[in-house]
């Protein structure tokens, strides 16, 4: 489906496209190895994947974030752990944008680096002469097999107490670990997105210099629009899978209706009113929910050319980020129960949707406390912006 945004062609996405039959052909392989199998890593990232984010002058693609989008979507309507693989490993490497100039091209300008980790400040960080030491352990590390460096969140502290902001604000800084330097646990036995390797990674005590830290409160040293909402763009990518699995499991009850018969009524399972209901209603759900997606991409877009985005434009990526996201999981939900009993075995593409559906809702940046949050900007109340 083309976006109802036009933007210019790009190969990318086309490539995108090409790579979705293979892509599916393996998910069943993926899921077993619970991690994506390296010639696969290598093809995506040969393809640019990992690069769409990364700042032009680094020789990244530096792309427009509804493109970037459109790519990620494309890739998880063929397989969801492959497309959040590549949402984390292109998102992680915007970041690029606030390190120190020295160390963003010494790291970006690898053109095959891949980046990951963890944002959430689960880390501690003592400040002492010349950077940090840093000692944390983070879940949900995906892709983290795959990639040269690693990002790791951080509460910041001096003397063994937190450093504080501003009042009842404490520091948190991400941090850019070299991979070697980090612990990788084999914990990632989930029910859905099986094949994303989403371990824990560790460091304990590890020093990292002052120019390899940075914080998202501060202005990005490369000063574009693409780098004007981090913490949107950062989640960004969930809707993007989802809707992408929303739209395979469409296809695949739209396949299996059509082939179907239903025995005691002796007629296709597309003939039931029930089922041409359930597709109706999905088809809906989905377009709508991403048209407001992509209007919510290209407006803020347009609002980073002019300036700092607003507290109410952050405010709507984030609602329309989560509605997609729970919009698609309603989708999959009918598709699933409109199949009837070939939908809950494992070699149903059906199956595998609802679960990886359902493992991305779990996300703390759509679970349901977002719609309070936005909610409530909508009704007039000042949010704690840190959070947007």
């Amino acid at each position: 489906m083309t976006s109802s945004f036009p933007l210019p062609a790009h190969p990318l996405l086309a490539t995108a496209v090409e790579l979705a039959p293979r892509l599916s052909a393996r998910s069943a392989e993926i899921e077993t190895a619970r991690r994506l199998p390296e010639d696969l890593v290598a093809e995506l990232n040969r393809a640019g994947i990992f690069r769409m984010m990364i700042p032009e002058t680094y020789g990244g693609l530096e792309l427009h974030p509804a493109l970037s989008f459109q790519v990620i979507e494309a890739l998880s309507r063929a397989d969801g752990a492959t497309g959040w693989c590549a949402m984390i490993g292109s998102a992680t490497a915007l970041t690029a944008a606030w390190l120190p100039e020295p160390v963003g091209r010494a790291i970006f300008s690898a053109p095959d680096v891949i980046t990951g980790g963890v944002a959430a400040p689960l880390g501690r960080a003592e400040r002492v002469e010349g950077g940090h030491r840093l000692t944390g352990r983070w879940a949900w590390a995906s892709g983290s097999q795959h990639c040269h460096w690693l990002v790791g969140g951080a509460l910041v502290t001096e003397g063994g107490k937190p450093r504080m902001v501003r009042e009842g604000v404490p520091e948190t800084r991400l941090f850019f670990l070299p991979a070697r330097d980090v612990t990788l646990h084999d914990t990632w036995f989930a029910s859905g997105l099986c094949g994303t390797g989403s371990g824990d990674m560790e460091v304990k005590d590890l020093f990292v210099p002052d120019d390899h830290g940075f914080s998202f409160f501060a202005p990005p040293h490369v000063a574009r629009p693409l780098y004007g909402f981090p913490f949107g763009l950062l989640g960004l990518g969930i809707p993007a899978v989802a809707l992408g699995i929303a739209r395979r499991a469409i296809d695949e009850l739209t396949t299996l209706a059509r082939q179907k018969t239903v025995v005691v009524e002796r007629r296709l399972l597309a003939a039931r009113p029930a089922v041409q209901e359930a597709v109706a209603e999905a088809e809906a759900e989905v377009r709508a929910s991403r048209a407001f997606v992509l209007e919510t991409i290209h407006a803020l877009h347009d609002e980073a050319t002019r300036g700092p985005v607003s507290v109410r434009g952050r405010a709507d990526l984030r609602l329309a980020m989560t509605h997609a996201t729970r919009s698609s999981a309603r989708a999959v939900d009918r598709m699933y129960e409109a199949a009837g009993g070939p939908a809950v075995f494992h070699t149903s593409a059906l199956q595998r949707c609802f679960r990886d559906v359902h493992t991305l809702t779990q996300h703390a940046m759509v679970a349901r406390p977002t719609l309070e949050l936005t909610g409530g900007i909508l009704l007039g109340f000042d949010p704690p912006t840190p959070v947007l």
